[in-house]
């Protein structure tokens, strides 16, 4: 069978669905591959390229979906492509079914199969194909560096000879796969970020990325917001307007917004209303991300920038992966190939179409002249739908304090106790020992009590930089074994050579180590 990639013909849209590393990996599933004369130009992959890896160029699309039996390509098809489908053929694209309802009945009427990339179900095993992760992730990097070059400062605070900037503040809504890809990119730049999501379980991903997570203080928050396969749910009227208030709260103080929440197969909520708009700062700036649904702000006008009376920028960019087409389009391309894998179990160029697989029915719009949107649930849970944790309360300066002091006393308890039952070993064994192996006895347990409360008293990290004092402790040690070589008993004088022999390591070891460590810094 042919597999094979037309070019793009939504306006402005840079990805290509194959690219010549992929093809070779689809080759070596024993399909044949061919691909539009000029089709990945945009994305920085030229005709030789794709010809050296052994596609066949053919340079019409017209006669490049006669000859394909599967059909690979980014944007949903238009109407004139998918009058080109026939009995048979494959369809494997964004598709978004919910709003393309009649191209997907027009499909099903030709015969042909349909596979979404934007319906793989969000379960471990399809998160090679999960093409939606992989241009969001995109999206969400690309948002932060695009405010950026809209912004009037630096992302960091610095302090220099001219004066002090603060570093800016930057609130992302919604913790999606584009939001954690904003807030790591905007952590790493150095501002000071926060964001927010109706999922609660999403907030030790968010502060492990160096970000503060906003709570609301609402007993919804509690519930299970990913119960739709991975994705936020649609809120209670009170959960939205307690929400909408906090948002308020935090608008004056933030320089930068970037809203990425979404809700699958609806428009985008409205949460950045415009009195939110006009609380900020001028050369504040918005980045909508959800704007290709009509926009989390309420005055996003799509595919535009604007700037508002007060001197907010607001972006609605909806081609924020097309921005970067060569990293897009070999994600994208990717994540079709695992899916081509996953279709052809045999490596035979054959696709074997099995509506038991969760993932392949999940994706599939339409089969066999039969509309299959939308799919039945999963029989595997989606990664998402997880237990939120419970939030941990923090504690108050005098509970903390009430800790310490308990902790204090247990611990004074256990040490008097240890040395209650070390002193009625040592006069007991006064008793009946005579003097002068009590006279031992006692420097010995002295020497094992001070060592042990020096040495595991440091921490662990510790141990190396400190063995010029672990050495100091040694020559100690090895002094008192040179007084005690003299001893008229034998046991004491094996005793005292042991120690000696062993404490000489320790030393001149440890001061050999010590050394080499030194050395590693100093320049050469």
């Amino acid at each position: 069978m042919k597999i094979g990639t037309p070019k793009e013909v939504f306006e402005g849209e840079a990805r290509v669905a194959m690219t010549p590393d992929s093809a070779r990996q689809l080759q070596k599933l024993g399909y044949d591959c061919a691909i539009e004369s000029g089709a990945g130009e945009k994305a920085g992959f030229t005709d030789d390229a794709y010809a050296e890896a052994g596609v066949e160029i053919i340079k019409t699309a017209a006669a490049l979906w006669k000859v394909a039996d599967i059909v690979a390509k980014v944007r949903p098809p238009s109407e004139a492509e998918v009058k080109r489908l026939t009995q048979g053929k494959l369809l494997i694209s964004f598709f978004w079914p919910a709003q393309n309802k009649d191209l997907m009945e027009e499909a099903a009427k030709k015969g042909a199969s349909v596979i979404a990339m934007d319906m793989v179900p969000r379960i471990s095993r399809a998160q090679k194909m999960d093409a939606l992760s992989s241009m969001a992730n995109i999206a969400g990097y690309r948002a932060v560096i695009e405010a950026g070059n809209n912004f009037g400062r630096f992302f960091t605070g610095q302090i220099t000879a001219a004066g002090k900037v603060p570093p800016a503040k930057v609130l992302v809504v919604g913790a999606g796969v584009a939001g954690l890809a904003a807030i790591g990119t905007s952590t790493s730049l150095g501002a000071i970020t926060y964001a927010f999501d109706v999922r609660p379980e999403v907030a030790e991903q968010v502060e492990s990325m160096g970000a503060e997570f906003v709570f609301l203080d609402f007993e919804e928050e509690a519930k299970d917001g990913a119960e739709t396969g991975g994705y936020a749910s649609v809120s209670s009227p009170e959960f939205t307007a307690a929400q909408l208030a906090k948002f308020r709260e935090l608008a004056p103080d933030m320089d930068i917004v970037i809203t990425t929440a979404l809700i699958p197969n609806r428009e985008a909520p409205e949460l950045w209303t415009k009195d939110m708009v006009d609380a900020m700062k001028p050369g504040s700036v918005i980045v909508d991300l959800a704007a290709e649904k009509g926009g989390n702000c309420k005055l996003t006008k799509m595919d535009e920038k604007i700037v508002t009376d007060n001197g907010v920028t607001i972006i609605g960019y909806t081609d924020f992966p097309s921005r970067m087409a060569t990293q897009s389009s070999t994600l994208f391309a990717t994540n079709i190939r695992h899916l081509m894998t996953d279709l052809t179990p045999d490596k035979d160029g054959k696709v074997k179409h099995n509506m038991e697989d969760d993932v392949i029915r999940g994706a599939t719009i339409a089969h066999e002249k039969e509309v299959t949107f939308p799919p039945p649930p999963p029989k595997t849970k989606a990664i998402a739908a997880q237990k939120p944790k419970e939030k941990v309360k923090e504690k108050t300066p005098e509970e903390k304090r009430a800790e310490e002091i308990a902790a204090f006393k247990q611990q004074t308890k256990n040490q008097v106790t240890l040395l209650a039952i070390g002193g009625a070993l040592v006069l007991g064994a006064g008793l009946i020992a005579p003097a002068s192996f009590m006279q031992h006895f006692i420097v010995f347990v002295l020497s094992v009590f001070i060592g042990f409360q020096v040495i595991w008293g440091v921490a662990h990290s510790l141990h190396t930089p400190l063995m010029a004092v672990t050495n100091a402790i040694s020559s100690i040690i090895i002094l008192g074994a040179l007084i005690q070589i003299g001893s008229s008993s034998m046991l004491v004088t094996a005793l005292a050579a042991l120690g000696i022999f062993m404490a000489a390591i320790n030393i001149f070891g440890g001061f050999l180590v010590t050394r080499r460590m030194l050395a590693m810094f100093q320049k050469s």
